[in-house]
């Protein structure tokens, strides 16, 4: 037999000589191995290979798989490694079209010919000693996009899925001494067409290769099954297991024992046989769930007749019974909801070479913030995958390796007819996509942790597919099929177990739910989190608890897909799609994730983590309204600690012990008497775990809740030397005991305010409508919506007009009763139709600078995406403390998971690392903030709740920015002190707009005197290096709520540290 290469096109040739599929065990050779978790039965090849790159099939060399073929001129690779992360080509990041669309014409069942390279690898080995007289087999874990095999020059066979494990017999092949192992890896294969998955285009071999040897007595295949009573009390542990079993090794026998923590739950021995099937009947077992991954340890001993083991397979195993029951998911016996998200094998170093170490972060960090379910984003991801969620308790939709987005994209355009879908009805493709199935289900099958299997993604619907879903169905009894494909083609509607969406807002939901109601409902994809994102994801945390169909989702996604790199000055950056010259490419449609490339925390996961969490409560000043959504675990499996602040600061904390069953409420008196006291009090409940776990240690925070309330403040009175105010015929001065302000005629503002001879200015503060874009933005066209507001941002001035130029030439300066002095500004906006706004600036004796932006709404100019002040400081003024919510960023639609305190920051830190630069770094419901410099000096911010943010950079050197490298040098911090910020959104990010409940009403006059519906630019008040002035709040019953509050806002004097 010999390789055809001609037949990489064909979809039926996916596989030759291959091993048949079977469940990742491993065999030890005795229990002496198994002890230390050292097998002798594995060799890894991973390591160094020779490696021959050729840009397509014509550039191969003939006869490279030769045994006498001499590669010691070829270049060295690394394995697993893609090759295009080592120098051969480059990753191409593509979304929905085809790598090669716009190249060359390429039908569907043709593959590129002209550009899809090679990879040629050798790796010499020799057969380890303790593998001698045994079979011996190759394990190629995964191969992308298809692998051919040759051994010492003979062909030993094919595979071309590139996410499940191709292994192949070696034995007949092998000889004494050195052996050639010669492998050819195709970029693009047939298989390549159902392989057009949202991802870094990459290939070669990028998962483990090894060895493995059989004893002569084998457990080849293990299938169990946790069968529970319809009381979810007893169980009985269900085994089928296949055996390959040498003619010479004569009786043997197969123990079978369960234990817990070393204790023997329940056993059996049987005669070795091709098949077995055995009952272990197991009393009451702990059940396993994502609240209590609780794991039992199975092993099977294989004995020869005199007793002397042969082989030792261990597995953990989870008592759980997954099951539809009354047209809903549950979990043993309970409702489910999937607080999930989808997850790419992806390490921002290595592509989809994940080392173990990596994958146990990232699933660290989706626990410590409240997700429950990983959903594998679009193909079996790497083995060790399933374990560590067995072990941490994460539920999995286990997806098959298939997308084909590009094909049927074009159908929903109207470009092509519904026969052009792939696979669709074409039948030729069926075995190919059933092989796929099988692969993944006989590998993975013994998870405890995978509770749905699902047929893949975006591939439109049809034949093959609902033939896929029954092929599950018939290996598996005991777990759901999931397809969210059948929402564009209803043909074969149950191909899918429970309906499955992407993006649909929460009000198309609803709608769905109220006309179907036979089957759960369930969004595969939500929240895109691209960039700024994952506004209003509470609408859909929130309705699994109103609507018992609706059961939860997972956002989109985990991790952006991001490669660490270099800019040209060798500066540490992360390179999106296009940044390696790639073409086609989608850009930054990689960067999707709640973690940023490296794995660290984005502050879109604040929100996640709130939203996500078992145990809310409705806080009032002195009781607490507890309600536990878990499904199994009483909030008395928690420490809760009651937290009480005034103004910021903690002036108490008592433990409060808490029994609510799961999804119970119950009332709970608070350990704290109402204050009497002036001032505002938050009163935070902690829950935090009572002990040690794999993914966190005592004492970590899993939940919490907040409630404020305020107790009124006698006003205070301080006298202070009357104000001076200088007329003069290009100025007007206003001048105070150690500090002075200046207004200018020819630039019309506020050009200076020193404090002990200070200047603390480096700009006119000026009024602001504009945000550097979010992704989410720049998907529904805000730039080009709202453009009026970047214009009036930029250039809107006191003598856009002639009139304007005559009415702000000289303002007069009005001295109030109160002994302070203000100053009013108009502002002409040019826009179109014309709008104005007017800035008053009241100087008081103390140094304080009240600030009040006025706007009335004009008939044709719409939404805004802030409304606000902005100024310059200099760059040395970069300390950051305020009292908001924090202690990450958050908006008006994202504000779940922040709470309210006194935190510090500074400017560069404000600036979050979204692979596009764009809006970040804002705090909502801020009371009042400090910038200062490392001295202490600056000035102090103070409203009653305002939106406030602090960065090195204004909104449009953000926008101008594709990457980090092309932000200027940073010469100021960036003030913006604002009413309100527009929501970032986050349904999606290529249509989706902003709520209207989270938009700036522009119908209504935005003034500080209004009753409910003002605008004010918010105050600065300078702070001494001593010691910061403190400031009371207003009574917010919604604190933070910027567009609730009241009143102007203002500057003080600040104070010269000492």
């Amino acid at each position: 037999m010999k390789f055809d290469a001609s037949r990489l096109k064909d979809p039926s040739f996916f596989a030759e000589n291959r091993v048949h599929a079977h469940a990742d065990h491993i065999a030890y050779a005795n229990l002496e191995e198994l002890s230390i978790g050292e097998t002798s039965l594995c060799h890894s090849l991973n390591g160094l290979w020779k490696f021959h790159h050729a840009l397509n099939a014509a550039q191969v060399i003939p006869g490279f798989e030769a045994a006498d073929y001499d590669s010691r001129g070829w270049a060295d690779i690394r394995v697993p490694a893609h090759i295009q992360m080592e120098g051969y080509g480059a990753p191409q990041y593509a979304n929905v079209q085809y790598p090669w669309d716009g190249y060359q014409d390429v039908a569907i069942g043709e593959i590129p010919t002209a550009y899809n390279p090679v990879a040629c690898y050798i790796k010499t080995f020799f057969v380890p000693e303790q593998m001698a007289d045994r079979r011996v087999f190759v394990s190629f874990q995964g191969a992308e996009s298809c692998i051919a095999v040759w051994l010492n020059g003979h062909y030993v066979g094919f595979s071309g899925d590139s996410f499940t494990p191709s292994e192949f017999e070696l034995t007949d092949y092998l000889i004494e001494g050195e052996n050639k192992l010669a492998c050819r890896v195709e970029r693009w294969s047939a298989g390549s067409w159902l392989e057009d998955q949202d991802f870094m285009r990459m290939s070669g071999l990028f998962r483990d290769v090894y060895l493995y040897a059989i004893p002569k007595a084998h457990i080849a295949d293990l299938h169990l099954k946790t069968l529970l009573d319809d009381s979810y009390t007893d169980a009985v542990l269900d085994l089928s297991v296949q055996m390959a079993l040498d003619p010479s090794v004569g009786a043997c026998s197969v123990s079978f024992e369960l234990t817990d923590g070393g204790r023997l739950v329940a056993s059996a021995a049987c005669k070795a046989e091709a098949s077995l099937h055995v009952q272990l009947p197991v009393k009451a077992p702990k059940l396993w769930s994502s609240e209590s991954p609780y794991l039992y340890d199975l092993l099977l001993t294989v004995c020869d007749a005199d007793g002397r083991v042969l082989e030792a397979v261990p597995q953990r195993v989870g008592f759980r019974r997954f099951e539809m029951k009354d047209g809903m998911m549950h979990l043993n016996g309970k409702r489910i909801v999937f607080k999930g998200v989808n997850r790419h094998d992806f390490c921002t170093d290595s592509g989809r070479v994940v080392p173990v170490e990596i994958l146990r972060r990232d699933l660290l960090t989706m626990k410590r913030n409240n997700i429950n379910a990983v959903r594998t984003c679009h193909y079996p991801n790497s083995s060790a995958l399933y374990a560590l969620c067995d072990e941490l308790g994460l539920y999995v939709i286990d997806e098959t390796n298939m997308e084909t987005h590009g094909t049927w994209e074009t159908i929903e355009r109207g470009k092509r007819d519904i026969d052009y879908a792939l696979p669709g009805n074409r039948m030729e493709w069926a075995p190919m996509m059933l092989d796929r199935v099988n692969s993944m289900f006989q590998r993975d099958k013994n998870h405890a942790c995978i509770l749905i299997w699902s047929c893949g993604n975006e591939s439109f619907g049809g034949d093959v597919i609902y033939e896929m879903s029954r092929l599950f169905h018939r290996l598996d009894d005991t777990r759901l099929v999931h397809y969210e494909g059948i929402f564009h083609d209803r043909r074969h509607n149950d191909t899918s177990d429970m309906e499955s969406q992407m993006y649909t807002p929460v009000v198309g939901i609803r709608k769905y739910l109220a006309e179907h109601r036979e089957r759960p409902f369930i969004m595969c994809e939500y929240t895109h989190a691209m960039g700024n994102s994952c506004g209003a994801m509470s609408d859909y945390t929130e309705y699994a608890y109103e609507e018992p169909l609706y059961q939860g989702g997972f956002v989109w996604d985990y991790i952006d897909q991001s490669i660490r790199t270099k800019d040209r000055y060798g500066n540490e950056t992360f390179a999106y799609g296009g940044d390696f010259g790639d073409r086609p490419c989608d850009y930054n449609f990689c960067g999707n994730g709640i973690v940023y490339g490296n794995g660290e925390e984005s502050p879109k996961m604040q929100a996640v983590k709130y939203n996500y969490q078992n145990i809310i409560a409705e806080v009032a000043d002195t009781k607490a309204v507890i309600a536990n959504r878990a499904m199994f675990t009483n909030t008395g499996a928690f420490d809760c600690v009651a937290i009480l602040a005034r103004n910021g600061e903690i002036i108490a904390s008592a433990p409060l012990e808490t029994d609510v069953p799961p999804m119970e409420s119950r009332e709970y008196a608070l350990p704290f008497a109402r204050q009497t006291r002036g001032g505002e009090y938050a009163v935070t409940l902690s829950f935090r775990l009572k002990a040690d776990t794999p993914w966190a240690q005592r004492g970590y925070e899993v939940a919490f809740a907040q409630g404020v309330y305020a107790v009124q403040e006698a006003p205070k009175h301080e006298r202070y030397a009357p104000l001076r105010v200088v007329r003069g015929d290009f100025n007007t001065g206003v001048h105070g005991e150690h500090f002075s302000v200046l207004f200018g005629d020819l630039k019309g503002g506020l050009t200076s305010y020193r404090w002990g001879g200070r200047e603390m200015l480096k700009s006119i503060p000026r009024p602001n409508f504009w945000r550097a874009p979010v992704d989410n933005d720049c998907g529904s066209n805000m730039p080009q919506r709202y453009a009026q507001w970047k214009i009036a941002s930029m250039y809107a001035a006191t003598n856009a007009t002639p009139e304007l130029a005559r009415l702000n030439a000289h303002p007069v300066a009005t001295e109030n009763a109160d002994g302070s002095v203000s100053i009013r500004y108009i502002y002409g906006l040019c826009t179109h139709p014309d709008g104005h706004a007017a800035l008053t600036y009241t100087v008081h004796p103390c140094g304080q600078v009240d600030v009040t932006l006025d706007y009335n709404p004009v008939e044709g100019l719409g939404d805004m995406p802030e409304f606000g002040m902005l100024l310059k400081m200099d760059a040395d003024y970069d300390q950051i403390r305020y009292y908001g919510y924090g202690p990450n960023e958050n908006y008006v639609d994202r504000r779940e998971g922040a709470r309210l305190g006194i935190f510090k920051t500074t400017a560069k830190e404000n600036v979050s690392r979204y692979l596009v630069p764009q809006e970040c770094g804002n705090r909502t419901g801020v009371r009042w903030a400090e910038v200062t410099d490392h001295r202490g000096r600056g000035l102090r911010f103070t409203s009653g709740a305002m939106e406030f943010s602090a960065l090195p950079y204004t909104p449009h050197e953000l926008e101008n920015a594709m990457h980090d490298y092309e932000l200027p040098p940073i010469h100021y911090t960036v003030i913006r002190a604002n009413l309100q910020q527009m929501g970032v959104g986050g349904d999606d990010s290529w249509g989706a707009r902003t709520h209207d409940e989270h938009l700036i009403d522009v119908k209504k006059p935005l003034s500080s005197s209004s009753s409910t519906r003002q605008a004010t630019s918010r105050c600065w008040r300078g702070v001494s290096g001593r010691q910061p002035r403190s400031a009371s709040s207003s009574s917010l019953k919604d604190s933070g709520a910027g567009m609730r509050s009241k009143g102007a806002s203002s500057l003080e004097a600040p104070c010269q540290a000492s």
